[in-house]
């Protein structure tokens, strides 16, 4: 899996885009800017865009490449961002830690799932949010990316079970015309979650 990253990765062509992802930008346009953090962030176009807003980020992903490419990006953007690389099997978040967490496009199987959702809702402050968009088990009638495994797909039910101790601010499952490069163009099955900790 880390090498096929790589591999897609390598191309001085960011792969996704250096736009935001249009469900996250419209999500993170309505907060004040606080602490976040990105999961499986890739090259970068979402956590330099929350550090336009004057977010502090942190983010991660298994992909080197996808590092260098992030910090490009910053830097062309005149902006920091906190990048690590490392496996998501090995990731521990720090509880009570942040004002965010960003999953877009994160497609991982069941039990990794499970607790790396687990970890980010630990990690909210109070008030702290989570932004998912995720491709559904649909999504396999389509196109326009995402994995051809059933079991690598999210469901309405997972999504719901893995965040049920977050107060739901908007939940979804919508087929929507998806333009994110040509990996990820055309329509497409997706959930769409926010959620935010009690205060």
């Amino acid at each position: 899996m880390k090498e096929m990253w790589e591999e897609r990765f390598a191309n001085e062509e960011f792969v996704y885009g250096t736009d935001p992802n249009q469900f996250y930008k419209d999500e993170i346009d309505k907060l004040q800017p606080g602490k976040a953090l990105f999961i499986g962030e890739g090259e970068g176009r979402n956590s330099v865009y929350a550090a336009k807003l004057g977010w502090q980020v942190d983010a991660t992903d298994w992909s080197e490449n996808a590092k260098k490419k992030a910090l490009e990006l910053a830097k062309t953007n005149k902006v920091e961002i906190n990048y690590e690389n490392g496996s998501f099997e090995d990731l521990h978040i720090k509880e009570n830690e942040y004002d965010l967490v960003v999953f877009i496009f994160i497609h991982v199987y069941p039990e990794l799932r499970e607790n790396l959702h687990s970890q980010a809702v630990k990690s909210l402050k109070p008030g702290g949010r989570i932004i998912l968009e995720a491709y559904d088990k649909d999504q396999l009638k389509y196109n326009s990316g995402g994995p051809k495994d059933p079991n690598l797909l999210y469901s309405l039910e997972d999504i719901y079970t893995d965040f049920n101790e977050l107060e739901i601010d908007s939940f979804s499952k919508d087929v929507i015309y998806l333009k994110e490069s040509r990996l990820h163009e055309g329509d497409a099955s997706v959930i769409r979650y926010v959620g935010h900790k009690s205060a």
